[in-house]
């Protein structure tokens, strides 16, 4: 089942900084479970002046409570705070994206 997340940053003036401590973290666990087939695609959301301020990850799940436990628990950007709000929205990528 897909879903899309997207993870609105705080808007604190300390929300960039604390993004750049967890970014590394947080890219990890990227690269792991898009190696997995877990994470189809990602990009990070900018504002007017290209500072990053959010993220949009598309995803593959059994559920959103597999999500939830196997990674939006343990997802650096939720444990730094980073995060402010996350909306999951179940999604359909079209099939000839997923063709390898």
């Amino acid at each position: 089942m897909q879903f899309v997340v997207i993870g609105h940053d705080g808007k604190d003036e300390k929300a960039l900084d604390r993004r750049m401590a967890a970014r590394d973290a947080h890219l990890a666990t990227f690269r792991e479970n898009h190696a997995r087939g877990v994470f189809l695609f990602a990009v990070a959301l900018l504002d007017e002046e290209g500072t990053m301020n959010g993220s949009i990850i598309v995803c593959d799940f059994p559920s959103e409570d597999a999500l939830r436990k196997e990674w939006l628990e343990k997802e650096p950007y939720v444990l730094g705070n980073v995060w402010e709000t996350v909306e999951i929205r179940r999604g359909m990528v079209p099939p000839v994206l997923l063709e390898k």
